[in-house]
């Protein structure tokens, strides 16, 4: 009868004890301040192999990157800065027009022909006065002719672009048909953005995925008080490409259905004249890498490599996923992507259509020798 009360009185003095300590733990817990949507970034501890390559497994084209008006000096950086990563020939699509255009086309192709290709810029200061779409395909043709080897349309077209009464202009409006004729006629390529992500269209709220960058930069939503929607924006792109087969167009970013590769496969199935390039949009990819796999595998004729913002070490994200099956890896642009991204190894051959290929058989000038077969 001793023992019995012994332990009863000892198990008291334990939950007594235990009463007076939950406190001081419960305090201590709800003191911790709990972390904004932009600090919380837990570390990982997940343990696997991993693979990262520095320099691209072949030599590769971007085709989508941005130079204003390059000195000599950032010319021979490049130069530099590429051959590190196996990059053979930059793109880049900020040309502008006329003298501008001379000038880019001197200072990066002057110095080295072979490393760099220039696309032109539409302008769009005389839109108002009649005849318009005759003369800018007729400055293309002069921007052609002093070096120019593509043509690329900025992301204000369809946006922001207005006419003198405050109309927007329309991707698909007539006006711009002999333009895009022209680049049929010069057998050159179009890459062009329309759109931005279809998140930026929705509300900004919690439940957007994209609520990091656009609170980072609020300029980048889309709210239907100012702009058209991201279905009207798709409908005047695809009736774009559509009205003028013979021209090549480039949708920039996977045309924005990087989320939705189904939808953009029936695109391709019915646009023969429609490729796209993956620049800054590989954590879309990253994130379903059984089906970028399986797209890329099945579209590689109509994907082409590029960058956007030109970080010269950032690529190794882009050669990781495309080469690898690496597991669960930080994205290197946060406000893109929360979420982790995976490798989806391409075959060889399909890494070479993606990296140089595809762009060799849409720009033209670019010497195949700098390349494998």
């Amino acid at each position: 009868m001793k023992f019995w009360r012994t332990i009863l009185a000892l198990v008291s003095m334990l939950g007594a004890g235990s009463a007076l300590l939950w406190p001081r733990i419960a305090h201590t817990q709800q003191s911790q301040r709990v972390p904004t949507i932009e600090e919380y970034n837990p570390k990982s501890t997940l343990v696997t192999k991993e693979h990262k390559p520095e320099r691209a497994k072949f030599p590769f084209i971007d085709i989508h990157s941005h130079h204003w008006n390059p000195t000599p000096e950032h010319v021979d950086q490049l130069v530099k800065e590429m051959d590190t990563i196996n990059l053979r020939v930059l793109v880049n699509l900020s040309g502008g027009s006329g003298e501008e255009l001379r000038k880019t086309v001197a200072t990066m192709k002057g110095r080295y022909p072979d490393r760099f290709v220039v696309f032109a810029n539409p302008s769009y200061e005389d839109i108002n006065a009649p005849g318009y779409g005759n003369r800018a395909a007729e400055r293309l043709a002069a921007d052609v002719r002093n070096g120019a080897q593509g043509l690329k349309i900025f992301k204000n077209f369809g946006m922001d672009l207005k006419y003198a009464n405050g109309e927007r202009v329309h991707a698909d409006d007539a006006i711009f048909d002999p333009l895009f004729e022209k680049c049929a006629e010069l057998k050159i390529p179009v890459l062009i953005h329309i759109a931005e992500p279809s998140a930026f269209f929705d509300p900004w709220d919690y439940k957007n995925e994209r609520w990091e960058e656009l609170n980072e930069f609020p300029q980048r939503a889309r709210p239907p008080s100012k702009y058209p929607s991201f279905e009207t924006l798709m409908a005047e792109r695809n009736h774009l490409f559509a009205k003028h087969p013979r021209t090549h167009f480039i949708a920039a970013h996977l045309a924005f259905h990087g989320n939705d590769l189904e939808r953009l496969g029936k695109l391709f199935d019915t646009l023969p004249n429609m490729y796209v390039d993956i620049a800054a949009v590989l954590a879309e990819l990253g994130r379903q890498p059984y089906s970028a796999h399986d797209f890329l595998v099945k579209y590689q004729d109509r994907v082409l490599m590029g960058k956007d913002i030109y970080d010269v070490s950032e690529y190794k994200w882009y050669f990781r996923a495309l080469e690898t099956r690496d597991e669960y890896f930080e994205y290197y642009r946060k406000r893109h992507a929360f979420w982790r991204i995976y490798g989806f190894q391409l075959p060889d051959e399909v890494l070479k259509k993606i990296y140089y290929k595809n762009a060799l058989k849409l720009v033209p000038g670019i010497d195949p020798k700098a390349f494998p077969d």
